[in-house]
């Protein structure tokens, strides 16, 4: 297994002092992975068990895993054989094999980890474009990545369902605007506790949202609700973005 980027690729700073190996025309972690990343982490402090569903390269869950402690461990799933490549090298290169295991296969297939397997924390980024509704990419890792092709939204909260445990929390990062973002975790009782929503530029819509969810016999506290704005109207990052990525220690430069 080779620790250095082929010519395709790039190794790019993830959080602290983790690196993260990308394609450099593929699929490429933004500000939408880290956002989950820092609410799941908040949502559950004392979280030792890390799972992240539809991993992709592996960067929710890792920057999940590098804010919950060194104490923390993190399984992953991923269908997509590129990505997964990409992952396990992204693992070694860091040293992380003693606290990461990565399992191919799809979400929705409950065998693909052991029978009763239970998390303190589960993350994920479904794609968000339901097939036929969208543009497909010519690149089938970015394709996956952004079009349903292995599930939506709901098929996520399904597989956090069946594997959160008592107690634990989920957290996702869905379009703001989409009905079933909020659709999709009732349909699998389970009780949004915590949204937040991110605009990109002052006076538009909300692009995205993160939803944490409980589940619903677990006594859920009320829902909490926040709003983060990336650019203001001077066309700036606003202070509360920088101080949001200070905290993430995040890399100078990423997508959005």
């Amino acid at each position: 297994m080779t620790l250095e980027p082929a010519e395709h690729e790039s190794l790019d700073s993830l959080i602290g002092d983790w690196n993260i190996f990308q394609l450099r025309k593929g699929h490429r972690f933004s500000t939408d992975d880290l956002v989950c990343a820092w609410r799941a982490s908040l949502a559950s402090p004392g979280g030792r068990r890390l799972l992240d569903i539809g991993s992709g390269i592996g960067s929710v869950g890792l920057a999940t895993l590098h804010r919950m402690g060194p104490y923390a461990t993190l399984e992953t799933i991923e269908a997509q054989e590129v990505s997964y490549n990409l992952a396990q090298r992204t693992v070694r290169y860091n040293g992380l094999s003693d606290r990461v295991t990565l399992h191919q296969g799809d979400l929705r297939d409950a065998s693909v980890l052991a029978e009763g397997a239970r998390y303190d924390v589960i993350t994920g980024s479904p794609p968000y474009i339901p097939e036929g509704k969208g543009v497909m990419s010519p690149i089938p890792q970015r394709a996956g990545a952004r079009m349903e092709l292995r599930g939506s939204v709901f098929d996520y909260c399904a597989a956090a369902r069946r594997w959160l445990a008592p107690g634990g929390r989920f957290t996702y990062v869905m379009a703001a605007q989409d009905p079933r973002t909020e659709e999709a975790p009732v349909a699998h009782e389970l009780a949004v506790v915590e949204r937040w929503d991110y605009v990109f530029a002052a006076r538009r819509e909300p692009h995205i949202a993160t939803l944490v969810c409980a589940r619903i016999e677990d006594d859920p506290p009320p829902r909490r609700s926040g709003t983060l704005v990336v650019r203001g109207l001077d066309g700036q990052w606003t202070e509360e973005y920088l101080e949001f990525r200070r905290e993430m220690g995040s890399p100078r430069r990423f997508a959005r």
